[in-house]
């Protein structure tokens, strides 16, 4: 079983992105042989993420894929239900491009997950690490790219958003993903736990 995972490169003027640490740990210590875990980071852009995400799926033909975010104000891991349909940037992405409720393509409906997002949400918790399903994706860099993965790929495939955990400090980022987040305060979650939480739901998804 191959599965891809994927996380974002850091942006709006943040050093760190949470999910690219995860990424980067997950790399250097998977050790399961039952599963060929495959890693790539994606841009932080509306059009060049989707694209470099499709470009992966093509190069490695995953069975899974798991896309990973971060959430600068949630404090809990939180795999998403929907991907919607409109792009809406409170910044611009790292191409400089900055929609504003713009739809992403032809469909008005939003597209739900290919793996459940409420078992997703079991999986995290049953090692330990609260969790807690969420109704979408937001409207920023994520949601295109999980509502590309669905629309044009067949795989069984999952978002998750995680807390914005830093090394030092806090975020600088925080309402792309809820608009009301107001900020990004430090979560009580460690990147310890955030890879505990993706190796389990790897770890499940690929059994």
């Amino acid at each position: 079983m191959r599965v891809l995972v994927t996380g974002f490169a850091p942006f709006g003027g943040d050093a760190e992105n949470a999910s690219a640490v995860v990424l980067h740990e997950l790399t250097g210590s998977w050790s399961d042989s039952r599963i060929d875990l495959v890693t790539a980071l994606l841009p932080v852009e509306f059009d060049g993420a989707p694209r470099a995400l499709a470009a992966t799926i093509v190069d490695v033909a995953p069975d899974v894929v798991i896309c990973l975010g971060e959430a600068g104000g949630r404090t809990l891991v939180t795999p998403e239900r929907w991907a919607g349909p409109l792009a809406h940037a409170r910044i611009p992405d790292n191409a400089g491009h900055a929609p504003s409720n713009e739809q992403l393509d032809g469909h008005p409906e939003p597209f739900g997950s290919r793996l459940d997002a409420d078992a997703v949400a079991e999986a995290i918790r049953s090692v330990g690490v609260p969790a807690e399903a969420s109704s979408d994706a937001g409207l920023f860099v994520c949601n295109a790219t999980f509502r590309a993965l669905l629309r044009d790929h067949c795989m069984p495939a999952a978002f998750i958003h995680v807390p914005a955990v830093r090394h030092m400090g806090v975020a600088v980022v925080g309402a792309e993903t809820d608009a009301d987040a107001g900020g990004a305060p430090a979560p009580g979650l460690s990147f310890e736990d955030l890879v505990r939480a993706v190796t389990a739901v790897i770890r499940w998804a690929g059994h």
